[in-house]
């Protein structure tokens, strides 16, 4: 036999069979941006393959194994689109034993020796992990080792009596009445900047140097209207009693005389002194209600104390303290045209129940 003579046949190829929609959502992953890499190159060997190409072509053409190939095709042949995703159970196994959890977990609320907190950084060194780790754990678990909240609850004996007096005014204020939050905002420093810095610009933060120069202090004081927001003010060096009474004479001359006021202050010594109480009783429209002791939080002028210290004191440089009045003055000026009211909306029974329940957690923790 000649063999010579022989023609030698080779295998066919077998060619993928695709439908319209098979075929669109394989052209789709591939140009998808958002599509993995992994998908992306799935896509493409069933495509390349449904095109009638060897394993080997199509092997090229993607830049993978013929193996590669073959596993997706026959994976493709079993169970179309879906088997192109990874079978469930597979991927990288977790590393982060439950002991180790644990530890990052529960040790966050027991500070370490010498110190008052964990850190990302010293609780990953403690427990062996990542600082990625721990912050993953604490943040799943709404553990915040850095936040502190800071609470102060009053030993006032008579302390619900007079929160009701104050709450009440803001939630039903009488008819025919003004109601003023009272207080003054003592050590107001004019502190000049020792070099001027750098404005707010597009690109970089707003500078200023860390020393100062002191050019004294003032008292600021001020009655809140509930009713529409405007501040009556007055300034002085001192805080004396004395000061007090020029500022209760100021309210006198500027609210309208057919008013009663009720005026809402804490039980600062000034505010009960003698001469105080007699010139209030020959003023009967005048109505003192106190805050209890420690809870100054009741007063709504601590809340625009905070404005003023904010957007007018503390970013401020003046070169004396008649340049911090000025400043102030202006403030207070434009912030009467348009007033800002402060509502007190929380009601006292809902206030009265937390601090109940802080005190009986309180008592418990250090009883």
């Amino acid at each position: 036999m000649d063999y010579g003579m022989i023609r030698v046949m080779s295998r066919p190829i077998e060619r993928l069979a695709l439908d319209s929609v098979q075929k669109g959502e394989l052209e789709h992953i591939v140009r998808s941006h958002t599509s993995t890499l992994r998908s992306v190159q799935r896509a493409r060997i069933i495509l390349e393959k449904a095109k009638g190409l060897s394993l080997k072509t199509t092997a090229e053409h993607v830049g993978v194994r013929p193996r590669i190939v073959s596993k997706w095709c026959t994976r493709f042949k079993q169970y179309g689109l879906s088997g192109l995703q990874d079978a469930s159970g597979r991927g990288r196994r977790p590393v982060l034993s439950e002991k180790v959890k644990e530890k990052v977990i529960v040790e966050a609320v027991r500070p370490p020796a010498n110190q008052t907190r964990w850190s990302v950084r010293t609780m990953a060194r403690h427990a062996g992990v990542s600082v990625g780790t721990v912050h993953k754990l604490w943040q799943a678990n709404d553990i915040r080792p850095h936040l502190t909240k800071t609470f102060k609850l009053s030993h006032d004996t008579h302390f619900e009596e007079k929160f009701w007096d104050v709450i009440g005014l803001y939630l039903n204020p009488p008819n025919k009445a003004l109601v003023l939050c009272c207080d003054e905002k003592s050590q107001c420093q004019a502190l000049e900047r020792t070099q001027p810095g750098l404005p707010l610009g597009v690109g970089h933060i707003r500078t200023k140097t860390h020393d100062y120069i002191r050019h004294g202090t003032i008292t600021l004081f001020a009655a809140l209207s509930y009713l529409d927001g405007k501040i009556i003010r007055c300034t002085a060096k001192r805080h004396t009693h004395r000061q007090w009474l020029d500022f209760l004479k100021r309210i006198d001359r500027e609210t309208p005389k057919d008013l009663t006021l009720h005026l809402i202050a804490d039980n600062y010594a000034t505010h009960k002194h003698p001469k105080v109480k007699t010139w209030l009783g020959r003023h009967p429209r005048f109505h003192m209600h106190f805050t209890p002791t420690g809870s100054s939080w009741m007063n709504l002028v601590e809340r625009f104390f905070r404005d003023l210290t904010e957007e007018c004191i503390r970013e401020g440089s003046f070169e004396s303290v008649k340049e911090l009045v000025k400043a102030i003055e202006n403030y207070l000026t434009e912030r009467n045209l348009s007033p800002k009211r402060y509502v007190w909306k929380k009601q006292g029974a809902e206030i009265l129940a937390k601090i109940h329940k802080a005190r009986a957690v309180l008592a418990e923790r250090t009883g």
